[in-house]
């Protein structure tokens, strides 16, 4: 480990160092209290946190909520604050809430980010320009025409230089030739240090008048101090720094560690914060909290453990006692331009963009506007009353539509939660239509609360009354609705089915085709543990008590993209499935290629569970299919378990030679497909070789069906016994359009 993580430390600490200065010069703190909360941050969050590879200090986030504070309050009584966030992290960690600021919108936290983000830049431009930053953003905007006007030069100039070193360094490398290779090596000291360094250098060697760094000697290092002020205004603050710091180290921390599934280390990780901020409250530094710029650079230079981090604290340490008369060096305005870069790239376009396409801008503007006139408190709180007030929006937002068919019946399609708010639509809608219509109301499944239940039920009850016919769809799963305190109603009927658990695991091979396949595994049996296990509980326990008792045995290909209770819209307890390589059927007493263990679950689903039809379904792009087109059964030598087992095909290929098996409405699309349904209607004469499956079809007891799955196209084919053909399974949905 030492051989990553102690060049990593180095180069966190030349990051670190710099940035910590800036962060206590945009607080107005003494700039001691930077390096006092980089190395504590460093070292006992490094030691004691859940996120190994996170490396805390002196917080961007914090800036204008510490400056607030130091403003009103003076900074002895900061670090009481400070002590105290501190002792109510730890706090929140023991209770094992850390999840709990997870939930907060991103669009708020961003928000929050992006509006300190302005307020930071606006008031280190004004440093960069030669002047002081206000007491507000407002008041920065206000005077900046007039400090744009009259400049101080030599600190623009230093300011420029710093800017443009800090855009422009990460470059370096990306030059033509032999340029960009001598860049690639000078742009691995990091940009802020470069920065600083640059403006420092271009001040001295210009012999610029300038305000420099004024750090304090350690014996003139002001500690801690009981407060004096009003206890209600004290609590508050207290707060704002406990959530703000929060929220920022935890978010950090499963953006870096990717700690977002593991609770306990997200406790562990809130509790070093905590004593990090109590220490360093105490010892007269800044909050402290989880940063992107100090972490990023650590995972980047290649850290493997927590020892990045606390190294990266000792030399901070070292610095502050053995740099002193280096860093009274640094021109103010070179580290005002690497604080103004920071706090510029904190409005993530990033960021904007995802919350845009999760309709959530509103509350992103909303916190950021706020932040940026009224300060981090009432920002955040006007972003989350709007986020709360966007919810109940969506909530009582639905879509209730009625048209008219050419048939003269009527389709009403109910989109989105149906609450008491959606009553007065939905009743004018049924009401407009005519009586004695023959009506279809399709719901698509979502909430649908008591009162709007009653209204949907009374107007149907009294259409049917008047003469009416209604059929209620729903597009959930199921058979029943159900009323808002859970009582199952027969009412609305479930005769249209969709696959209703689609969106969780959609797009999963074009998302985490990298990932670990057994932890993706192991992430979906948690997810039915939190979400489908309590829906279906009480379903499987009647199973478990009454039994198995299907009605259909269903024999389909082993083909991973054959979801079977997808394409028949099944539960539990509803199919007795096989599968196997190519849906194959062995014949019985076929020498070298039967197989008992089809032949056990057919004979066990006919003679004792008793199914009334046995369904064969193959697919589109069967792999055995063009195995045996391909001849891999006709291996020479000793013949593999394969090899062996599409002995079982033969027949296919023999029928393929002399009926190959057609579309009703399509032609085949090529030779692979053609055999795929030939072999499906191959393998139901083969079933009809077993003599228990011949008897009970033979007494009507039994029915075998014919089935094809076009993957493509999410199409299934069904074989039409009178014209041995397949033909297309239409919707419900296209059969009223036909009609």
């Amino acid at each position: 480990m030492a051989r990553h993580d102690l060049p990593a430390s180095v180069a966190v600490f030349l990051v670190a160092a710099p940035f910590a200065l800036g962060i206590a010069l945009a607080t107005g703190a003494p700039l001691t209290a930077g390096l006092v909360a980089a190395a504590v941050g460093g070292i006992v969050a490094g030691l004691l946190g859940g996120a190994p590879l996170q490396v805390s200090g002196p917080s961007a986030a914090l800036t204008v909520i510490t400056a607030g504070l130091i403003s009103q309050y003076g900074w002895q009584t900061t670090c009481a604050i400070t002590v105290a966030a501190g002792l109510l992290q730890i706090l929140l960690g023991a209770l094992r809430t850390a999840r709990s600021a997870l939930a907060i919108s991103p669009a708020v936290v961003h928000g929050m980010l992006a509006g300190v983000g302005i307020t930071v830049a606006l008031a280190q431009l004004h440093v960069v320009l030669g002047g002081s930053p206000q007491r507000s953003a407002v008041a920065d905007l206000r005077a900046l025409p007039a400090q744009l006007a009259g400049p101080h030069l030599p600190a623009l100039a230093v300011g420029v230089l710093a800017v443009g070193v800090l855009c422009g360094w990460p470059r370096l490398g990306r030059l033509p030739g032999r340029a960009g290779r001598i860049g690639g090596l000078v742009a691995r000291v990091p940009a802020p240090l470069a920065a600083v360094a640059g403006g420092t250098a271009l001040a001295a060697g210009c012999d610029f008048e300038l305000a420099r760094v004024e750090l304090p000697g350690w014996r003139e290092h002001q500690l801690v101090a009981l407060p004096h002020a009003p206890l209600l205004g004290l609590l508050g603050a207290i707060v704002t720094v406990t959530v703000v710091a929060s929220v920022e180290s935890l978010l950090c921390a499963v953006a870096v560690d990717r700690l977002g599934g593991d609770a306990g280390q997200l406790d562990r990780e809130l509790r070093g914060q905590g004593v990090a901020n109590l220490l360093s409250g105490l010892l007269g530094g800044l909050p402290v909290a989880g940063g992107e710029v100090r972490s990023s650079a650590n995972v980047r230079a290649g850290a493997r453990s927590r020892w990045a981090a606390v190294l990266h604290g000792g030399w901070v340490l070292l610095a502050a006692v053995a740099l002193t008369g280096g860093m009274r060096r640094i021109p103010l305005a070179a580290l005002a331009a690497l604080v103004m870069v920071v706090g510029i790239r904190m409005v993530s376009f990033a960021h904007i963009r995802r919350v845009h396409r999760h309709r959530e801008f509103p509350i992103y503007l909303t916190t950021v506007v706020g932040v940026v006139l009224l300060g981090v408190p009432l920002g955040v709180a006007m972003g989350g009353g709007t986020a709360l007030l966007l919810a109940l929006y969506r909530l009582t937002r639905a879509h209730v539509d009625a048209t008219a068919r050419p048939d003269g019946s009527y389709g009403v399609e109910l989109h989105g939660p149906l609450t008491f708010v959606t009553v007065p639509r939905l009743t004018r809608t049924l009401g407009a239509i005519p009586t004695g219509a023959e009506v279809t109301v399709c719901h698509d499944g979502s909430f649908l609360d008591h009162p709007a239940f009653e209204a949907l039920h009374s107007w149907r009850s009294a259409h049917i009354l008047r003469g009416g016919r209604v059929s209620m769809l729903t597009e959930q799963h199921g058979t029943e609705a159900l009323d808002p305190d859970g009582t199952a109603r027969t009412t609305v009927l479930a005769e249209s089915h969709r696959f209703h658990a689609w969106t969780p695991w959609v797009g999963h091979h074009r998302i985490d085709q990298d990932e670990d396949p057994h932890g993706r595994l192991l992430a979906g049996v948690r997810g039915f543990q939190l979400h489908t296990a309590p829906l279906v509980r009480p379903e499987l326990a009647r199973l478990a008590r009454e039994g198995q008792t299907p009605s259909q045995l269903f024999i389909t290909c082993a083909d991973s993209r054959m979801v079977t209770s997808m394409i028949t819209s099944s539960g539990p307890g509803d199919l007795f499935t096989v599968r196997n390589i190519g849906n194959l059927v062995p014949a019985p007493h076929e020498p070298g290629a039967a197989d008992d263990s089809v032949a056990a679950a057919v004979q066990y689903a006919v003679e004792v569970l008793e199914v009334r039809s046995i369904t064969v379904c193959g697919h589109s792009g069967c792999g055995a299919m063009k195995a045996l087109l391909d001849g891999v059964h006709e291996q020479s030598g000793r013949p593999t378990p394969l090899a062996r087992w599409l002995r079982n095909g033969r027949g296919a290929l023999a029928r393929l030679a002399r009926v190959p098996a057609e579309f009703e409405d399509r032609p085949v699309a090529d030779r692979i497909e053609e055999l795929c349904i030939t072999n499906v209607v191959q393998q139901l004469d083969q079933l009809l070789a077993n003599p228990a499956v011949e008897e009970r079809v033979e007494a009507g007891t039994l029915r075998l069906v014919g089935m094809y799955f076009d993957i493509a196209a999410a199409q299934a084919y069904v074989l039409d016994p009178g014209t041995g053909r397949f033909s297309a399974v239409a919707s419900s949905r296209e059969i009223a359009s036909a009609a």
